[in-house]
């Protein structure tokens, strides 16, 4: 049925009346308005096919009759304007990139999401400063939301070619908005940085506001420990920018290409007079190394998607889930090695990798932060396909003894693996936390406290091993007797005591021992109290009075874990009523 109306009618008018006939004369009906050759609006009854359309809706293929209807110039339109905004900045800044070895910021995307196990589901706030004079495609800012190793996340990649991925009110707003979602969904979030930081010139509207970028920090802080964050850094992130890598849960950076400081190398030059390079201030070395700040230096934007693959295979989504299983694999190592391994001499250097390596699964080995606090390794794995956070001394580096950054690393790893309830397996062997003036200004005390703390406060299960040395302090941060793990298992190489033999003997006989002038018989008595001693410290004498669980056979070491971490999966450990520790 076609319907003429005057001239001077609304297309919204001329839709209520097709709908109005349709619906009273059972048909489709096409209302065209004054001398107009095409219809304004066509509307089928209910029970067939079609919809109220404007003029122009049956252009392209198929016939009028079957209702066959080609996109129309509306929308082609539209997929005009969302291809520009898909080409982000400036062609001569896309074009620097390679030099950089970095991608353009969509095909960043394409290696995360596009493959088997991943897709970008959907994108929000992508016409951001749209119709600004100066135009800045999505203001700079990709948010939205995405599958990556078949796991849902939230994402936000900044665009380097639009003014060096810089920060302004439309792109804080979506930044926000997507931390803000994850909160909600309980789903994790990835950072892909590569930000010079605000605009300064346009700092007005986002930089002070109560929802401006300040408000960033306040959403990481809020999400810390609710969900997992990980950030990957693709260049030099500056000033409050750098703030978002440092809040992560898990930082990585790439070799050569990201940075991060609190200011940039002119205005250190500017307030104190000192000239350095962006790679010297905060390069991929200085924060892997020494100050701790990235977990994981990648070799390449390849490199660095590997790394977050691996890494979230043995997270949760949130707090309120268990880490993923997998399918359980023998170790690369046999088990059969351990004892042989471990050095009969107690002062004798060996790698603690080594034996991890015959008790984890196959593959599963990941270390974090491996080139900080080396006297500790702190590392996720798989026993029998269970996930868990390894908490090591390194015999090999400085014997194992405990420094101020092995310390602080080991607690934040605690605490973060206790937040996404993944169970920690301590193995000890340490002299005890170092001694020194250089160590005391470098506050043993304060960050030991916070490696004992975080012990105490772990409330997944945890198993500890005596390996071989566990003297002073140190069994109480590796998880000792005291702090509650589900097991407290020893090889027959270990021992638990306030110091080690020679120190001891030195400490409570060197004036008897001093007065012997024969060097000979003062030699056969330190034999002797050497010996005496350390029957004392002997783990045999330590599960003979049971204040470890039990004695072991190195060989059997990882179906021991096995069987431990499998019956006290469900454990539940309550802390007393507070609001929250001083410690961390």
């Amino acid at each position: 049925m076609k319907v003429r109306i005057a001239s001077g009618a609304s297309d919204d008018e001329a839709s209520a009346i097709a709908a109005a006939l349709a619906e009273h004369v059972g048909a489709e009906v096409e209302v065209y308005v004054g001398d107009g050759d095409e219809p304004v609006a066509i509307r089928a009854h209910e029970g067939e096919s079609g919809a109220s359309a404007p003029a122009g809706a049956g252009a392209g293929a198929g016939s009028e009759a079957d209702g066959d209807r080609g996109p129309t110039d509306r929308e082609r339109r539209l997929w005009e304007e969302i291809e520009e905004i898909l080409e982000g900045g400036p062609e001569k800044y896309k074009e620097q990139l390679p030099e950089e070895g970095k991608l353009f910021v969509r095909d960043r995307l394409d290696l995360w999401f596009d493959g088997e196990d991943g897709a970008l589901r959907f994108e929000d706030g992508k016409f951001a400063e749209f119709d600004a004079d100066d135009r800045l495609p999505a203001d700079g800012l990709i948010t939205g939301a995405a599958t990556f190793e078949g796991r849902d996340l939230h994402f936000m990649a900044n665009d380097y070619t639009v003014k060096r991925g810089s920060m302004a009110a439309k792109g804080v707003e979506k930044f926000l908005r997507m931390q803000q979602r994850a909160l909600k969904s309980g789903k994790p979030v990835l950072y892909l940085m590569d930000s010079s930081g605000g605009r300064i010139d346009q700092q007005t509207g986002f930089f002070a506001n109560r929802e401006g970028i300040g408000k960033y920090y306040y959403n990481h802080s809020m999400l810390s420990g609710r969900v997992p964050q990980i950030c990957v850094l693709y260049g030099p992130c500056i000033a409050g920018a750098a703030y978002t890598p440092v809040f992560a849960d898990f930082t990585i950076m790439v070799e050569g290409m990201s940075a991060m400081a609190i200011a940039s190398p002119r205005m250190v030059e500017m307030v104190t007079g000192e000239e350095i390079s962006m790679q010297d201030l905060g390069g991929a070395h200085v924060h892997a190394s020494e100050s701790g700040s990235a977990d994981l230096v990648a070799e390449d934007e390849e490199h660095a998607r590997e790394l977050v693959a691996d890494l979230i295979g043995f997270l949760p989504d949130s707090a309120d889930e268990k880490p993923p299983r997998a399918e359980p694999t023998p170790p690369a190592k046999s088990p059969e090695g351990i004892d042989a391994v471990i050095p009969q001499h107690p002062n004798r250097g060996y790698d603690m990798v080594d034996v991890i390596r015959r008790v984890v699964d196959e593959g599963s080995y990941f270390e974090l932060k491996p080139d900080y606090g080396e006297e500790i390794v702190t590392a996720y794995a798989r026993i029998d396909g269970r996930p868990v956070g390894i908490v090591a001394n390194q015999p090999a580096h400085r014997a194992g003894a405990i420094f101020p950054d092995a310390a602080e690393k080991a607690a934040e790893f605690i605490w973060k693996s206790d937040a996404f309830n993944v169970p920690l397996l301590y193995l000890c062997d340490t002299p005890g936390f170092m001694a020194g003036s250089q160590v005391e200004q470098d506050a043993i005390l304060e960050k030991g406290k916070k490696f004992i703390y975080a012990t105490s406060s772990a409330t997944v299960p945890k198993q500890t091993v005596i390996v071989r040395k566990a003297y002073g302090a140190g069994i109480y941060a590796m998880g000792g007797p005291a702090y509650d793990p589900e097991s407290v298992i020893g090889l027959p190489s270990g021992e638990i005591g306030i110091m080690g033999p020679e120190a001891a003997i030195n400490a409570v006989y060197a004036r008897k021992l001093s007065e012997i002038d024969d060097e000979d018989e003062r030699a056969a008595m330190e034999q002797q109290l050497r010996e005496e001693y350390r029957e004392d410290i002997d783990v045999h004498r330590m599960a003979s009075e049971v204040v470890i669980d039990e004695i072991v056979p190195p060989s059997t070491l990882r179906e021991e874990l096995t069987n431990r971490f499998a019956f006290y999966e469900d454990v539940e450990k309550d802390l007393p009523r507070k609001k929250h520790g001083t410690v961390l």
